[in-house]
């Protein structure tokens, strides 16, 4: 063993003298131990090829690159095993969860931003990075902020004047525009107190102005921060309580100026066409005695109304309450008193004809059934409702297969809805002589919509579901026979028995999936029969209403079914009856229709985008279908209003109505006649800056004073 092991390491001395001959001849005996002794204290030399170092020699601690780093085959070289490859599986996996990981993140950076922007009031854009948000934050704290990053502190403000109760009061005595003294609180029976608006300016107060903390030039900015946090919470806790909302600690003089002017730079609106801006007032004010409730609380409303310089508002006249209990038999006593009162402030009205019911999770209580002599009937006969393809009746709205049925104690649909129309236009001839009736809008379906009840949370439907067709009573089964008999193929007269059900995902159902059977010959033929159906339904009660309404602005409300527009069958627009898939325009033929009405177009413009994990992404479009919508109106030559949906209460979401409204680069200068503003939830009416809504309106009627958003 050790005769073995001295050859082996004579072999190798032998080897690294060979290697070294090929250098300059060496020196002398002596001067190579002295080169030898220098070589093992020293741990670089030069030489022309860098063979491996021995392996009893101090190893270098420079790590061997290029080609040294390549000669890890030798036998006497010391590595590092290195793991094995992972699999493609195992590397798809982590893909996966990578991608997990990052939407996960974005959705919860995504609710961050929404919070800031809704109860901090932070202005960030729409695409905010972590720039965004410190700056944002070094601002509320008193910092000045430029566009290059550049921070520094302001001057210290002065302390605000402090206000008691009695100059508040003063002052809302002596200015009528802003309403924001302490009011008293409403009745609970009073529907309005759901609905105030004055909750929001007092609140806006609170969560809209800037902290008026006087700023310590010795403080650091961390403290500074952790400072006004302290009293921005302080502040916050005094002011969310029931009582202390209207008490003068909340806000300060100060502060109801500057919710009362928006600011002093414009937002690129002013100048532009103005656009009247109408209100659409609580349900609730009429109760089904057809009796005005709280009409000191309306007055208080309608005066609110007024100081915010809104054009109008929008009343829904209920079927269920006029003619609820004796067909025939119309009440408007309580109708009457509510436009006397409206008479009084010298605004405008806008009235709706409302043939569906009201109530459900967001009605705060209210529900309005249909007419009590109708559910009778239908109690005997269910097919006057709508039917889905399980038998289930919905008391939304009447079918619209009995618009020509005799089934309503000898009267048809369409009589029904022309007789209460034509009582209206009777009852109230004065106000449409003095011109206080601006417009009609007249109910067409679900929700006031002209559209199928095929959303229907009753029955179960939850968003973004793809919901139901509505076609299957008595007597819209006998019309698809007919329809069917006539295309010469009567086994094509049923309901396709493969569309999934409410809350079905198009790629989950035969029927709405990828090269499904809705672009097959039946499928074409049944969403032509379905789309035609409602076409026919707002031909006849459009032709009706032009005569009770001659020379009246009437109005019908188009739906905003948004999600799965991206996908090629838009499952969603086909169950509420617009044949719109990726090759078809299912919206020209019903402006066709609007049209030869001259009818004006009000579309629910949607909300923002709800963002959503990959997986359960439905696919929405709202931008994609507002453009196609408008364009599709603009281009038949109709005139187009707009109404906002539930959603739209952020500060982004008012920017985006007012764009929709007032295209900025449109080539025909296209804009809204008006625009309907839906009043919030109780669940986020406090939720919603005052001087957010004083802007949104300035910004609407291109007044020349508004100020950024």
């Amino acid at each position: 063993m050790n005769s073995n092991a001295n050859n082996m390491n004579h072999h190798h001395q032998s080897s690294i003298a060979t290697t070294q001959d090929l250098d300059p001849p060496p020196p002398s005996p002596s001067a190579s131990a002295s080169a030898s002794a220098s070589a093992a204290t020293t741990t670089t030399t030069t030489h022309r090829y860098h063979p491996q170092p021995h392996p009893l020699q101090p190893q270098p601690t420079r790590r061997p690159r290029g080609f040294a780093a390549t000669m890890s085959n030798n036998a006497n070289t010391i590595t590092t095993s290195t793991p094995p490859p992972k699999s493609r599986k195992e590397r798809e996996k982590e893909k996966e969860r990578t991608k997990l990981r990052e939407r996960h993140r974005r959705a919860i950076t995504s609710r961050m931003l929404a919070g800031l922007r809704q109860y901090g009031n932070f202005t960030l854009p729409a695409r905010a990075d972590m720039n965004d948000v410190l700056a944002a934050l070094a601002r509320e704290a008193g910092w000045i902020v430029e566009a290059d990053g550049t921070t520094y502190r302001q001057s210290p403000p002065l302390p605000p004047p402090v206000a008691n109760l009695s100059t508040i009061n003063h002052y809302n005595n002596n200015n009528n525009t802003s309403n924001m003294g302490a009011y008293p609180a409403r009745s609970v029976e009073s529907p309005l107190s759901s609905s105030s608006w004055k909750n929001c300016s007092t609140r806006s107060s609170v969560d809209c102005q800037p902290s008026a903390l006087r700023i310590d030039e010795t403080l650091s900015p961390a403290s500074l921060d952790s400072v006004v946090v302290a009293e921005r919470d302080t502040k916050f806790d005094k002011c969310t309580s029931a009582t202390a909302i209207n008490s003068p600690e909340c806000f300060g003089a100060d502060q109801i100026v500057q919710d009362i002017h928006c600011g002093e730079h414009g937002n690129g609106f002013s100048g532009t066409f103005s656009v009247p801006v109408y209100v659409r007032l609580a349900t609730g004010l009429i109760n089904n005695f057809c009796q005005l409730v709280d009409p000191e609380g309306i007055k208080d409303e309608l005066r609110h109304l007024k100081s915010l310089c809104v054009d109008g508002v929008v009343v829904d006249c209920w079927w269920g309450i006029v003619e609820g209990w004796n067909p025939q038999k119309y009440e408007w006593s309580g109708y009457r008193q509510l436009f006397d009162i409206i008479r009084e402030f010298e605004i405008k009205l806008q009235v709706v004809m409302s043939f569906h019911e009201y109530g459900g999770n967001d009605s705060g209580g209210i529900y309005i059934t249909l007419p009590q002599w109708v559910l009778e009937i239908g109690k005997s006969n269910q097919d006057i409702f709508f039917t889905d393809r399980e038998g289930r009746r919905n008391t939304e709205c009447l079918s619209w297969g009995i618009d020509k049925e005799r089934v309503l104690r000898g009267r048809t649909g369409i009589e029904v809805y022309f007789d209460l129309m034509r009582s209206f236009r009777t009852e109230f001839d004065d106000l449409f002589t003095d011109g206080l009736i601006s417009a009609v809008e007249i109910g067409l379906g679900a929700s006031g919509e002209l559209k199928y009840p095929s959303f229907s949370e009753r029955m179960g439907w939850r968003y973004p579901g793809i919901g139901e067709f509505q076609c299957y009573d008595k007597y819209s089964l006998q019309n698809l026979c007919k329809a069917a008999k006539v295309r010469g193929h009567s086994f094509w007269a049923r309901g396709p028995d493969n569309a999934g059900y409410y809350n079905s995902k198009p790629h989950e159902s035969g029927f709405f999936c990828e090269r499904g059977d809705y672009d097959s010959y039946y499928g074409r033929f049944f969403l032509n029969w379905y789309t035609q159906v409602l076409i026919d339904h707002a031909d006849n009660v459009l032709s009706l209403a032009s005569l009770a309404f001659e020379d009246t602005q009437i109005v019908v409300k188009i739906p905003a079914v948004y999600w799965w527009y991206k996908t090629t069958s838009h499952a969603a627009e086909l169950t509420a009856g617009y044949y719109n898939p990726t090759n078809k325009d299912g919206y020209s033929p019903v402006f066709d229709v609007l049209k030869k009405h001259s009818v004006t177009m009000k579309f629910i413009v949607p909300g923002l985008q709800v963002s959503y994990n990959e997986i359960d992404d439905p696919l929405s479009d709202p931008e994609g279908l507002s453009w196609q919508v408008l364009n599709s109106a603009w281009e038949r030559g109709l005139t187009v209003a707009g109404q906002n949906a539930q959603s739209c209460y952020d500060r982004d979401g008012f920017t985006r109505l007012v764009e929709i409204a007032k295209p900025r680069n449109h080539p025909d200068h296209r804009h809204f006649s008006f625009f309907v503003f839906q009043q919030p939830l109780p669940s986020i009416e406090r939720t919603i800056c005052f001087s957010d809504i004083d802007c949104f309106i300035k910004s609407m009627h291109g007044d020349s004073s508004n100020s950024e958003f």
